[in-house]
């Protein structure tokens, strides 16, 4: 088993030797993470898996893509696109251009969700889908839109649950066991690598959806990411988080206005 001081050399490597910074992500998840690298890669030594993470580019992609975790799903909580459907888009509406940034985008699902969204809301014509991840081999698999089939059940019952009235499978064409998006919805995205620790605001935006990614931080990288997140957004635009997070605490609540009982919020000042 890693140690404490020993996750403190290798967080230490990671930021001195390629500039990632984890030293704020929540420890216990991160301490449990590197373990399970640990055992799975039979490391003969801790000085052994420092000097592949320092030395081997190969076996660093693979600890990052480790400490970041990527589960998604589209249409995941249904009754959060449901309250996007009814109490967002149509306010956005009004709107001569509409812009949309998914942070910790993972492999695209839910970017692909919020585009069927637009499109149904006749709103994707006036719309962008800035879609960023720290990890860019996830953004390559979100970049092609090509998913496994066999979950596409499961999201197209998500899908009807969240009001989606179409054949879900008319959004995509399946061939060998996978999924293509039609490219009227990627031709709405733009993928590129940014890191919430580290990295500015790039735009300002009239929505901002970043789910189950401040649950891996701490309170003090939970605050300056909901700041960045204040900076990049415009007025009476929105921030949608995950189930378990919140803006209860932060120095950023009172700008803010929640929406029904969904993590949505809106910036009211």
């Amino acid at each position: 088993m890693i140690e404490e001081k020993e996750v403190d050399l290798l967080l230490n490597d990671l930021l001195e030797v390629y500039g990632y910074d984890f030293t704020h992500y929540a420890r216990a998840s991160l301490k449990r993470r590197i373990n399970r690298l640990w055992s799975l890669d039979k490391f003969p030594s801790f000085a052994e898996m420092r000097y592949r993470v320092r030395s081997d580019p190969n076996y660093l992609k693979r600890f990052v893509e480790e400490l970041t975790v990527n589960v998604t799903e589209m249409f995941r909580d249904p009754l959060f696109y449901k309250t996007l459907r009814t109490d967002v888009l149509s306010k956005l509406a009004a709107k001569p251009f509409i812009r949309v940034w998914h942070a910790g985008c993972s492999t695209g699902e839910e970017v692909f969700s919020m585009a069927i969204l637009l499109k149904e809301a006749n709103l994707l014509h006036k719309s962008l889908l800035y879609a960023t991840d720290l990890n860019s081999e996830v953004l390559d698999i979100a970049r092609k839109g090509i998913f496994a089939l066999s979950p596409m059940k499961q999201y197209s019952e998500n899908y009807i649950l969240s009001g989606g009235k179409n054949d879900f499978s008319s959004y995509y064409t399946a061939q060998y066991g996978h999924v293509k998006f039609n490219e009227e919805l990627a031709g709405k995205m733009v993928f590129s690598t940014h890191n919430l620790v580290s990295d500015r605001s790039f735009n300002e935006f009239d929505l901002i959806l970043c789910r189950n990614v401040l649950i891996y931080f701490d309170k003090a990288l939970q605050e300056r990411v909901l700041t960045l997140f204040n900076e990049s957004l415009g007025p009476l635009s929105y921030l949608a988080l995950g189930a378990k997070e919140t803006l209860k605490f932060s120095s950023i609540q009172l700008q803010f206005q929640q929406v029904e009982t969904e993590k949505i919020w809106r910036k009211i000042k």
